[in-house]
């Protein structure tokens, strides 16, 4: 059991590098020997969970595409009872993203039953920092990890409205742990405006769910008291998510 977990650690350490890391990173991030990383690494080389690069470092390999792939699939349909929640207590369409990389992916979604609703196609990938989504991940990772991500990615502007800058976005991330929610308003789509709440598995924040709708009805209703509402809904999907009846 010690060596499996000890895998997990490996590959959490490459996922949070974005998916490539040195052996010293990869030491520092875990606090393993090397000789122990090494030995694992090995074996994950060998079944494909890892690939080592000519640079002599280490990534992801293409054996998590397929296993990834299905758990995705999986958590979605997991999430639909409690996105149906969602969607009662707002009217407006519910979304589950996670953080691949460096991109914020859609999962799964309910849509609200309304005329004039939003979709966010499932299996849509983004980049965080325009959405309420993204604000909520990367605001339970500490400073330093999230912003080596968008100097990677970079902070494109999508609207007006967008962050576009490190110390605004610094700013913007310790607002949401304070507060316990991220709105996205108007930042990645003009007139659309997103409320979002993480969704916890024990301690780490694994997901994230939100209502968006168009920025008038959003901003109609109590912010404060739509996200109480939902933070409880998505405490219990995450209660499900690391049940023994979720595995």
């Amino acid at each position: 059991m010690q060596s499996v977990d000890r895998a997990l650690d490996v590959l959490e350490a490459l996922a949070a590098h974005g998916g490539e890391a040195g052996l010293s990173e990869i030491a520092a991030r875990t606090g393993l020997p090397y000789g122990t990383i090494h030995r694992l690494l090995q074996t994950l080389l060998s079944r494909g969970y890892v690939r080592q690069e000519s640079d002599r470092r280490y990534a992801l390999g293409g054996a998590l595409v397929r296993l990834g792939g299905v758990a995705e699939r999986m958590v979605g349909v997991w999430a639909r009872p409690y996105l149906t929640r969602m969607v009662e207590l707002s009217g407006e369409t519910a979304n589950l993203a996670v953080l691949e990389g460096d991109f914020i992916v859609y999962v799964a979604q309910v849509p609200s039953p309304r005329r004039l609703r939003m979709f966010a196609e499932v299996g849509r990938r983004v980049l965080p920092h325009s959405t309420a989504v993204g604000k909520v991940l990367l605001a339970d990772r500490a400073d330093g990890e999230s912003m080596a991500l968008f100097e990677r990615t970079g902070m494109p502007r999508r609207t007006a409205n967008t962050i576009t800058s490190h110390e605004a976005m610094r700013e913007e991330l310790a607002t949401v742990r304070s507060r316990g929610y991220a709105m996205d308003l108007g930042e990645e789509e003009l007139g659309v405006h997103c409320l979002a709440v993480p969704v916890r598995d024990g301690a780490r924040v694994v997901a994230a769910m939100s209502v968006s709708g168009p920025a008038e009805r959003i901003d109609a209703l109590d912010r404060d008291e739509l996200a109480e509402g939902m933070r409880k809904i998505a405490l219990d999907f995450g209660r499900e998510l690391g049940s023994d009846e979720a595995l």
